[in-house]
C-alpha cells in the first residue's frame, strides 16, 4: 500500500492544489489530516482570512478536517486522536472548543492532545485541529473518567490507532484536584509528567518502555536548567529489551495550560518491538533520545533543527531558509538510511520561532525542492523559542514504511519464527 493524498470533491475554503503539503493522507483503513484552522480564501482581498468567535473558529476547523476525512470514506466515529493547537489568545476560551468537540463526536471519544502555542501562522486564528483516524475508531484501551486523571489536561481515553500506535492525552504537572505540583521545580514537574504517563500505560498493559516519542513544551525560563531532564529520562526511559530511547523534541512557549506550569509532554507508545534507527550520528550515543525509532511499519522521529551532527554547532543563525534546508536534509538522510524517501513522509509538524515569522515563507521553497508528492500531512505553529537560541525552526517528522518494504516483511517473518 502507498500513501494517497485525500482530495475531497468539494472543499470550499480554499483551492488546495499547489501547496507543499496535502489536506490529508490515507492508506487502507487509516487517514491523517494536516492541521487546519478556520482560514478561508477571500477573493475580495485575494488572500486567506480568519474571523469569528472561538466557537465559530472551532466549528469551521472541525468541519474542514471532517470534510477531508469524508473524502477518503471516514467519519467522526473513525477518529482515534485529536490534536488541538490552541493559542495563548484562545486559551481563555478553550472550554468553548471542548464543547464543540463533544458535540462533533457525540458518544465517540477520541484521545485528545492539547498543545498550547504562542500563536498560529494566521495571527487571527486561535485554534488549529489535526485528526488521525482508523476505520472503526481504533481500539479504546481505557475510557475517559468523569474527572481528569492526575497528570492529564483533559479527561481523555487511551486509544490504539494505526499500526499499534497508542495515544495518550497531554501530560501536565497537575494533580487530580487541579493543582500544579512541585511549584517552581522544572525537573520535578517533568518527572511527574513522565511518571503519570507510565501509570496510564501500565493500566493498558504497557509501560514507558513502549514510548516511541516524547515531545515536550516548556517555558523559556527552563532553558537554563533543561539539562536536568537528562537524569529523569535516563531513569525512566529506554529500559526496554533493545535499550531504545524514544524520539524527542523540545519547544518553548511563553506560558502553558495553567499558571505555574513549567512543562507539558505528549507521549506516544507502540505495541511493536522498538528498533533504533540511526545513520551513524555519534551524538546520540550519550543522549536519552533517539533520532529514529522503528515500531511496526512506522518510523517515529525526534525533532530536527539546523544542527551539525558532528560538531553540535547551530548552523545559519538568523536565516530560516538555510536552517530549513539543513533540517529537511537531515530528515531525508535518516529516511534514506531507513530505506525510505520523501514519498514515505506521513506527517511534518513545524515550529517556527515568533521572531522569524516575516521570513517563514522561505520554508515552503525548501519543502518544494526537497519533498515530493503526495506531500506529507503538515501542521505549523509559532513558538516563543527553541532549546538552542540560534534555532528558528524545528520539525517533528513521521514516516510510514510501505507494507511490502523488506524492513517490514522481514520483521514479520522473524516474529513468525
Amino acid at each position: 500500500m502507498t500513501l494517497n493524498a485525500i482530495k475531497p470533491a468539494e472543499f470550499p475554503w480554499f483551492p488546495y492544489e499547489g501547496f507543499t503539503f496535502c489536506l490529508g493522507l490515507s492508506e487502507g483503513d487509516a487517514a491523517w489530516t494536516s492541521g487546519h484552522t478556520s482560514a478561508r480564501h477571500d477573493p475580495a482581498v485575494g488572500k486567506m482570512t480568519v474571523s469569528g468567535s472561538m466557537e465559530e473558529q472551532s466549528r469551521i476547523a472541525y468541519e474542514k478536517c471532517l470534510t477531508i476525512l469524508a473524502g477518503a470514506g471516514f467519519g467522526p466515529e473513525d477518529v482515534t486522536r485529536v490534536t488541538e493547537n490552541v493559542t495563548l489568545a484562545g486559551l481563555p476560551e478553550y472550554e468553548t472548543t471542548a464543547a464543540v468537540r463533544r458535540e462533533v463526536f457525540g458518544a465517540h471519544e477520541p484521545t485528545v492532545r492539547t498543545v498550547v502555542v504562542e500563536r498560529l501562522v494566521r495571527r487571527a486564528a486561535w485554534l488549529e485541529v489535526e485528526l488521525h483516524a482508523v476505520k472503526g475508531g481504533g481500539e479504546q484501551l481505557r475510557v475517559a473518567s468523569e474527572a481528569r486523571d492526575a497528570g492529564t489536561w483533559v479527561a481523555s481515553p487511551i486509544t490504539e490507532g494505526h499500526d499499534g500506535t497508542v495515544y495518550l492525552p497531554t501530560m501536565v504537572p497537575i494533580d487530580a484536584s487541579g493543582e500544579v505540583v512541585h511549584p517552581g521545580d522544572f525537573a520535578a514537574q517533568y518527572r511527574y509528567c513522565l511518571e503519570q504517563a507510565g501509570v496510564l500505560l501500565e493500566q493498558v498493559g504497557l509501560s514507558l518502555d513502549h514510548a516511541v516519542t516524547t515531545y515536550d513544551y516548556s517555558t523559556p525560563d527552563t532553558r537554563a536548567e533543561y539539562r536536568k531532564t537528562h537524569r529523569v529520562r535516563k531513569e525512566l526511559l529506554g529500559n526496554n529489551e533493545a535499550g531504545v530511547y524514544p524520539g524527542a523534541g523540545g519547544i518553548l512557549m511563553s506560558r502553558l495550560h495553567k499558571p505555574g506550569q513549567l512543562v507539558a509532554i505528549d507521549v506516544t507508545a507502540s505495541r511493536h518491538p522498538l528498533e533504533l534507527v540511526n545513520p551513524g550520528w555519534s551524538r546520540y550515543d550519550t543522549l536519552t533520545y533517539a533520532p529514529g525509532v522503528k515500531a511496526g511499519r512506522t518510523l517515529f522521529m525526534s525533532g530536527f533543527a539546523a544542527l551539525d551532527m558532528e560538531t553540535q554547532e547551530a548552523l545559519h543563525p538568523g536565516d530560516i531558509g538555510a536552517q530549513a534546508e539543513v533540517t529537511f536534509e537531515a530528515i531525508l538522510h535518516l529516511l534514506k538510511h531507513a530505506g525510505l524517501d520523501a514519498s514515505n513522509l506521513l506527517e511534518t509538524t513545524e515550529y517556527c520561532v515568533e521572531s522569524a515569522i516575516p521570513d517563514y515563507r522561505a520554508v515552503a521553497g525548501v519543502r518544494e525542492r526537497l519533498l515530493q508528492s503526495p506531500w506529507p500531512a503538515s501542521t505549523g505553529a509559532i513558538c516563543q523559542g527553541l532549546l538552542r537560541p540560534e534555532f528558528l525552526l524545528e520539525v517533528f517528522p513521521l514516516a510510514l514504511y510501505p507494507a511490502d518494504h523488506p524492513a517490514v516483511t522481514g520483521a514479520v517473518q522473524g516474529e513468525a519464527k
